[in-house]
């Protein structure tokens, strides 16, 4: 695999960090709120462990929930799609977590591609 390669899978891996934490807000908050009460009510919230509870109970989840989680893996795709190039060509060595990766991709708005420019628009 060539090291061009390795970055941006690298760089798409870290881009999902700040989408699961994301992910485990809208479980207490939206659609999903009262599945989570239900199915993860004793998960320590964190690291993605709402996340993977949600994920082990999904043919239990509601209707709206199952909507909820849909739409949302849309977005992430829609934005790994449009910023794991800026993240490769940027925060290549920007260690993950804590949304670091986001943040070094604020920092370079003004040299963003338009596709991935576009999706920090959106917010």
């Amino acid at each position: 695999m060539r090291k061009s390669s390795i970055v941006l899978l690298v760089a798409v891996l870290f881009l999902m960090v700040p989408l699961m934490a994301q992910a485990e807000e809208m479980h207490r908050t939206g659609a999903c709120k009262a599945d989570a009460e239900k199915f993860c009510k004793d998960v320590k919230p964190g690291q993605g462990r709402i996340v993977r509870c949600m994920q082990a109970h999904e043919n239990e989840l509601s209707p709206a929930c199952k909507d909820q989680i849909a739409a949302d893996k849309e977005k992430a795709q829609e934005f790994r799609k449009a910023c794991s190039p800026d993240a490769a060509k940027f925060c290549k060595d920007i260690k993950p977590g804590h949304g670091r990766i986001i943040s070094c991709l604020k920092s370079h708005e003004a040299e963003l591609s338009p596709q991935c420019d576009t999706y920090f628009r959106k917010k």
